[in-house]
């Protein structure tokens, strides 16, 4: 299903002025909207059009469509938005197979890439292309503050992840920081639901916790056969097993889980403070993690927009790379392999006037960039 949406059709809010542009632009939003995935890709495409409303532009347009979280699918999608669509910037993929799928064919046809969360490793290093920007992190990161988290608590750890580049990432990201003894480390199928064999083997591991990556409903349905099972070593992840999107369906048996983010609703910043009430107002729900990486992409690209031409790709590019926003993380900047560069925080999930959310506890990294950008040299 293909969504179409002209900025002139919505309403200003929060007071926010009109960004002039120096010509009209398109955006094409590939993001998953259906099946397992599409909670992620639902506050992805919400955090992105409420950045492309509060701009009050009326001279873009955002043409969304569902990649059924299908690699295939999501190439076909992007080469139709490029050559048919006349689409001048991608956006919105969640999944980091998607994604590599997607970035070498778009950038090889002079399309710029702005990532709203899939930041996988090859892409920040040696792959790395100007064309391509991620507005996220680089895929490490959150997993890497999960680690140094654990050398303070924890002696001996159970690390789980899905079996896709993005899963890789985590757990190599995890281990980079972590010091401790690993009790195992096992790999899970992409869109897995049963997760009874993995939970004997944390039951029997010896570990003193679990490191567990598993975003959308498989972190859904692991989160709640844990709590079924009764073992009682503790969770941890990063925000993506314990976001937002995914808390409701989770219920109580997420409470106190500990994860990393570079966001929360309650970090205290201007722009944090606008933006949570404007985007429970206009959606009725609380963002998550996802709808905050999207909207500071749609924020970059209306920056970079009011001050050069998309048709002049390097000059665009140059404005993208100063990041002149206003973040509700907060700082934000980018490294020199368009990653960004930005505090990273350990978070609890707690009740908040009854309903569950996650509080910052305390900073774990600060300017935390990521690895690769050594590697870059593009």
């Amino acid at each position: 299903m293909k969504t179409i949406l002209k900025a002139a059709t919505l309403a200003l809010t929060l007071g926010a002025s009109t960004m002039a542009m120096a010509e009209p632009i398109k955006i094409g939003l590939i993001t998953t909207l259906s099946g397992g995935g599409a909670g992620l890709g639902v506050d992805t495409r919400d955090g992105f059009m409420l950045a492309i409303k509060q701009s009050g532009n009326k001279d873009i347009t955002v043409v969304t469509e569902d990649d059924a979280q299908k690699p295939e699918l999501a190439v076909q999608i992007a080469d139709k938005m490029i050559q048919s669509d006349k689409v001048d910037i991608l956006t919105g993929i969640v999944w980091s197979n998607l994604l590599m799928a997607v970035v070498p064919g778009a950038v090889a046809q002079g399309k710029i890439y702005v990532s709203t969360n899939a930041a996988p490793a090859a892409l920040a290093g040696e792959k790395c292309d100007p064309l391509y920007f991620n507005a996220a992190y680089q895929n490490d990161n959150l997993h890497e503050a999960m680690g140094e988290y654990a050398n303070k608590v924890y002696k001996k750890m159970f690390i789980m992840a899905p079996n896709y580049p993005a899963g890789k990432d985590s757990l190599t990201g995890f281990k980079r920081y972590y010091k401790g003894e690993l009790a195992n480390e096992v790999y899970t199928k992409v869109g897995q639901t049963d997760y009874a064999a993995e939970i004997a083997q944390i039951r029997a591991s010896g570990a003193d916790a679990a490191f567990v990556f598993l975003p959308g409903g498989m972190g859904i349905a692991f989160m709640k056969q844990y709590a079924q099972s009764g073992v009682k070593i503790p969770v941890i992840g990063p925000g993506f097993s314990f976001s937002q999107d995914v808390l409701p369906a989770i219920g109580d048996a997420a409470l106190g889980a500990k994860a990393s983010g570079q966001w929360a609703k309650d970090l205290d910043n201007a722009a944090n403070k606008k933006f949570v009430p404007a985007f429970q107002a206009e959606y009725g729900r609380l963002p998550s993690i996802y709808a905050v990486q999207a909207y500071d992409a749609a924020q970059l690209i209306l920056a970079a927009a009011s001050k050069a031409s998309v048709k002049d790709v390097k000059a665009f590019t140059t404005e993208l790379s100063k990041a002149d926003i206003q973040s509700p993380r907060g700082k934000f900047k980018f490294n020199t392999n368009r990653h960004p560069i930005q505090d990273i925080y350990l978070t609890e999930v707690v009740k908040d006037n009854g309903t569950l959310t996650n509080k910052i506890v305390e900073k774990i990294f600060t300017d935390h960039g990521d690895a690769y950008a050594k590697d870059c040299k593009k």
